[in-house]
């Protein structure tokens, strides 16, 4: 079976709670809703978890989030031993809101890093704690102290983070905006969503689905841990929150 949810995170990424009604169950138990605030794991950024409530109050802890057959079916994975839903519940989400907070921030970042560093992405991967870009660039020519302050001096600044939707005409005519060597955003649609930092994307514009902060200074204090070699041109930046230690 095949349906779509209404991915209520792409318009307001702070939702943290909202009525959804039980579509159906799969025979692993995985759960659609019409509509959620659950991100699900896709571009290298997590599923979220959280809980989803019955009218009764009794609370179905969400372990993850998956998509379907598409990406439009997001799938809500139960953590074992939760007690089985039925279609046509009306129900209430709720987010694990400071685990995705924590998930925006590094994933803006990440964000930042690309245009710290404007090579074609070869691979990334979000997390809570340490993250990764991996770029296709022979040569670093670069330290972790001068790519951290450069990434501190962006998020001073408190840009704007925004989003647009974009057709696929207008992509095809800016190819620039694509900065994955490997991987093009899904087209056919005719809607494809820009993330734009800065006034009108003045400091970046990219297409991604992820979830992400409304401005720079909330990302806080965070550094590059690591740069690796992995391979003869992919160099991977590691970041991590905090200040860059001694």
């Amino acid at each position: 079976m095949m349906a779509m949810t209404e991915a209520l995170f792409r318009d307001d990424s702070y939702l943290r709670e909202a009525d959804a009604q039980v579509v159906w169950v799969n025979e692993r138990g995985g759960i659609l809703l019409d509509r959620t605030i659950f991100y699900a794991t896709s571009g290298g950024q997590p599923g979220d978890t959280g809980r989803i409530l019955r009218a009764s109050g009794e609370a179905v802890e969400i372990a993850g989030t998956i998509t379907g057959e598409t990406k439009e079916e997001i799938i809500h994975l139960p953590a074992l031993g939760q007690p089985a839903l039925e279609a046509g519940e009306a129900v209430t989400l709720r987010i694990d809101w400071e685990r995705r907070h924590r998930l925006m921030r590094m994933h803006t970042a990440c964000h930042l890093l690309t245009v710290i560093c404007p090579y074609p992405i070869t691979g990334a991967a979000v997390s809570e704690e340490d993250s990764r870009v991996d770029f296709d660039l022979p040569d670093a020519g670069f330290t972790k102290e001068e790519v951290t302050a450069r990434l501190q001096e962006l998020i001073a600044a408190d840009h704007p983070v925004s989003t647009r939707w974009i057709g696929d005409d207008e992509l095809a005519a800016n190819p620039s905006l694509v900065k994955s060597k490997n991987v093009r955003p899904p087209t056919g649609s005719g809607r494809i969503r820009l993330v734009l930092i800065g006034e009108n994307g003045s400091i970046d514009s990219q297409p991604c689905g992820g979830t992400h902060v409304r401005s720079l200074g909330e990302i806080g204090a965070i550094h590059v841990g690591k740069i690796e070699k992995k391979g003869r041109e992919n160099r991977r930046f590691r970041l991590r929150f905090g200040p860059l230690p001694a």
